[in-house]
């Protein structure tokens, strides 16, 4: 009896917590994980929370706290000042693709051209990646789209 009520409550919670993740857009989903403090400050500067909460869909190729610290000493501080919002805004919008794409739609050699109005390319060798960026947790599912968590911060060509 004890087993078969433990199943049933871990199955329960299993098929509970996927639709919870849909209930939250990509910036609450991001928030509520913990990983992705410097990517919510940055959108805070850059003005784009209301942008990404909205309906979308949207594909966000979302950097770690460790992607944003393994940028050279001083990047981040730098783009979150006032005066660098352009830059800031330029970077963030080369992380995110109109509709949602996932991890399964993803093809060697694929292109996608992001809100930044700039390529990216998916490489499948060796696990997937964006523009050399490891996607880590693909396929995080939100209200608005899809969020792929990565390993560092992809910049724009300039």
């Amino acid at each position: 009896m004890i087993r078969r009520t433990f199943l049933a409550l871990t199955t329960a919670a299993a098929f509970a917590m996927p639709a919870y993740a849909q209930d939250m857009d990509i910036v609450d989903t991001a928030v509520a994980n913990g990983s992705f403090t410097t990517l919510a400050a940055a959108l805070t500067a850059a003005g784009l929370v209301d942008t990404l909460k909205g309906e979308g869909p949207f594909t966000v190729f979302a950097p770690t706290d460790a992607a944003f610290a393994a940028l050279p000493a001083g990047t981040v501080e730098d783009l979150l000042k006032p005066e660098n919002k352009d830059q800031l805004v330029a970077v963030l919008t080369y992380h995110v693709v109109p509709g949602a794409v996932m991890s399964t739609d993803l093809s060697e050699g694929m292109t996608a051209t992001t809100v930044n109005g700039k390529d990216i390319t998916i490489t499948l060798e060796g696990g997937p990646k964006v523009n050399g960026a490891v996607i880590s947790a693909p396929d995080v599912a939100a209200s608005n789209g899809v969020i792929h968590v990565i390993d560092s911060v992809i910049l724009p060509p300039m």
